[in-house]
């Protein structure tokens, strides 16, 4: 018995001792790593490190970019942006329309539709105090005009295109924001008051009366931001007031549709809306027209923002 035993354990040995060395070595294969393996795994773990690298920036930029906006401490300066109301976009006719009838000029035809995307105005004109906040004092212009033409809550005048450039490049030092002027076909479309429209011929009503000071009943000077009714967006002074400029060089209009137009590429006047208080009603129209040189001052000029 115990021979036979012998016997079995030697015909064993024999056999695996005859295996083919492929056969061992594909045994080995399935439980040790080959060397292309072993080769790729550190650049996986670079990979995996690098997209967590790159997720963690992401998630630590916006934190970033608030830490360095600056913080806005000026009264004057947080009411501006308090007072910055959004207007979603939407697609309306711009000029001529059917409730301008005959007061209708040339330049505000042919009317055509326009699609503006959403964007925020300013609630009011800008203020003699937020001209001050930003610039350090009045525009020089304005030293010689009467006192019913000064006061903090007034609209600021006698600025030219150029001058509130310079204006909204330190407002947007100062704040971290993108300030801009509105481009004429968003001015319009604020005018007109946007998606909640009821198309009147002047912003907010067809009684001028109700929404605009204008040279019947202005006195002969401007008067304070928001002493009228104000549209259906809740902007007050759009019609009178003061005119306000747009950022778009001034051109004939187009009869195709368009999206977001922004004017002429070039030109020589820059377009500003809305007419003033000493312009007569149809001057302080929806649809009405101007232009002037960009360094063109009046004392029933000013300007609205917009974002």
């Amino acid at each position: 018995m115990k021979q036979s035993r012998i016997l079995i354990f030697l015909f064993a040995l024999v056999f695996v001792l005859q295996m083919p060395c492929e056969s061992i070595a594909q045994d080995r294969v399935i439980t040790r790593p080959s060397t292309q393996q072993r080769q790729t795994q550190p650049a996986q773990r670079q990979r995996q490190n690098q997209n967590r690298q790159r997720q963690q920036q992401h998630q630590t930029q916006p934190a970033q970019r608030q830490q360095q906006q600056p913080t806005v401490t000026d009264p004057v300066l947080k009411n501006l942006i308090s007072n910055m109301v959004r207007v979603e976009g939407g697609t309306f006719t711009m000029g001529a329309t059917s409730e301008q009838g005959s007061e209708a000029d040339s330049d505000e035809k042919p009317a055509h539709q326009v699609t503006v995307s959403s964007f925020s105005i300013g609630r009011y004109e800008v203020t003699q105090e937020e001209w001050q906040a930003v610039m350090g004092s009045l525009p020089p212009n304005m030293s010689d005009l009467s006192a019913d033409f000064k006061g903090a809550k007034l609209p600021v005048v006698r600025v030219s295109w150029n001058e509130c450039q310079e204006f909204i490049r330190k407002l947007n030092a100062k704040t971290g924001r993108n300030f801009r002027l509105p481009t004429e076909a968003e001015w319009e479309f604020a005018a007109r008051g946007g998606n909640r429209s009821n198309h009147y011929k002047y912003s907010g009503s067809n009684y001028i009366n109700d929404v605009a000071w204008f040279t019947d009943n202005s006195g002969g000077h401007p008067h304070a931001v928001g002493g009228k009714q104000a549209n259906e967006l809740g902007l007050y002074d759009m019609s009178g007031n003061v005119y306000e400029w747009c950022s778009d060089w001034y051109g004939s209009y187009s009869s195709s549709s368009q999206t977001n137009p922004a004017g002429s590429v070039s030109g020589e006047y820059r377009v500003h809306r809305g007419g003033g208080w000493y312009y007569f009603a149809r001057i302080c129209r929806v649809s009405i027209r101007r232009c002037y040189a960009p360094d063109y001052r009046s004392d029933s000029i000013g300007l609205r923002l917009a974002e």
